[in-house]
C-alpha cells in the first residue's frame, strides 16, 4: 500500500521490443536516444551490468580510478550523476556536455545498446554475478522499490526470473549471452562480482590496465578502501539514502544489503536450487566459458 500507485494511462512498466522497463526512469524517447542518437566517443568507458550485479560498486571504482584515488567526488556527487545510465531520461542532460572520458552506466541488453558503439574504440566493462545471488538481491530490490510491482512469494518471482519474461531488463541469461556474443566485436572486459569480492586490489588493477589508467600504490589503496562495502554503505552518495522512501523504502530492505557471495543458500530450498540448475544448464549450454559459480 506504500507503493507508488500509477493510473492506467501511466503504467508502472513499459514493454520495449519484448523487454520490460520501469517507467519512472525510461520511455520510448530515452530508449531511442540511447540506441540510435547517442554518439559514442572512442574515450567513453561503459559500466554494463544486469541489475543487482555490482553496478554501484563499479560506478564507485571507476569514479575513484578516474579521480586518481581522490575520494572527494565520490563523497560529494551521487553515483547516478557521476556515472549515469545512458537509457534513462536524464542521460542527455548528464552526458551531452560532459568532457571526455565519459563514465557511463547501462543495464541495457546488447540489442538496445548505442549502435555507434560498434564503430568506436570505446571500452565496455561487463560485470556479471552468480545468477542465484542476483535473483535474491533483485527480489529484495523489488520489495523495497516503490516503482516496481510487489514480487510476491519467492517461488513466484523465481519462476519469473528464470523465464525472463516478467522482470525488468529481461532475461539474465539472454543479457549475459548477448554481451558475451559481441566480445570479439567491441573492446570488452568481462569481470565478476565474485572476483571483485575475492580480490579487490587485483580487480582494481585489472580495470586500470584495461582502461589505460596508471595509478601508484597509494592511489590504488585508496580506490580499494573507498569502494569497500563498508565505505559505500556509509556513503550517502552510494547508499541511495538520498532517494525518498516512496521510491526506495530502505526500512523494508537496505539498498546496500550484505555485499556477499552465496547468500542464495539462505533462501533457496534444495528443490528450488536443483530446478534453477536445470534451467541454468539448459540456457547456458554451448557457451565456451566457465564461471566461478559453476563450481558451487
Amino acid at each position: 500500500q506504500d507503493r507508488v500507485v500509477l493510473s492506467e494511462s501511466c503504467p508502472m512498466y513499459m514493454i520495449h521490443r519484448g523487454v520490460i522497463f520501469p517507467t519512472n526512469s525510461h520511455d520510448e524517447e530515452s530508449l531511442d536516444y540511447a540506441e540510435n542518437r547517442f554518439q559514442v566517443w572512442d574515450e567513453d568507458i561503459f559500466n554494463v551490468t544486469y541489475p543487482k550485479s555490482g553496478t554501484t560498486w563499479m560506478q564507485q571504482i571507476l569514479t575513484l580510478i578516474h579521480s586518481n584515488g581522490d575520494p572527494t567526488l565520490s563523497r560529494s556527487v551521487p553515483s547516478w550523476e557521476r556515472v549515469p545510465w545512458i537509457e534513462q531520461r536524464t542521460a542527455h542532460g548528464y552526458l551531452e556536455t560532459r568532457p571526455s572520458p565519459r563514465l557511463i552506466t547501462s543495464h541495457l541488453p546488447v540489442q538496445f545498446f548505442p549502435k555507434s558503439l560498434f564503430h568506436s574504440k570505446a571500452k565496455v566493462i561487463y560485470t556479471a554475478r552468480n545468477p542465484k545471488d542476483t535473483f535474491v538481491s533483485l527480489y529484495h530490490f523489488y520489495n523495497m522499490s516503490g516503482f516496481l510491482e510487489d514480487p510476491g512469494a519467492t517461488q513466484d518471482f523465481l519462476n519469473k526470473f528464470l523465464s525472463g519474461e516478467a522482470v525488468i531488463y529481461g532475461s539474465w541469461f539472454d543479457h549475459l549471452r548477448g554481451w558475451l556474443g559481441v566480445k570479439d566485436k567491441v573492446n570488452l572486459l568481462f569481470i565478476t562480482y565474485e572476483e571483485l569480492l575475492q580480490d579487490p586490489r587485483g580487480s582494481v588493477i585489472k580495470v586500470c590496465n584495461f582502461i589505460g589508467k596508471k595509478l601508484d600504490d597509494k592511489a590504488i589503496d585508496s580506490v580499494v578502501e573507498n569502494s569497500s562495502f563498508k565505505s559505500m554503505k556509509e556513503n550517502q552518495m552510494t547508499n541511495y539514502s538520498l532517494v525518498p522512501d516512496s521510491i526506495m523504502n530502505q526500512k523494508k530492505s537496505p539498498f546496500m544489503r550484505k555485499g556477499i557471495c552465496g547468500d542464495w543458500k539462505n533462501y533457496f530450498t534444495v528443490a528450488e536450487s536443483e530446478h534453477f540448475d536445470v534451467v541454468y544448464h539448459e540456457k547456458m549450454r554451448n557457451l565456451d566459458i566457465s564461471f566461478t559459480w559453476d563450481k558451487n
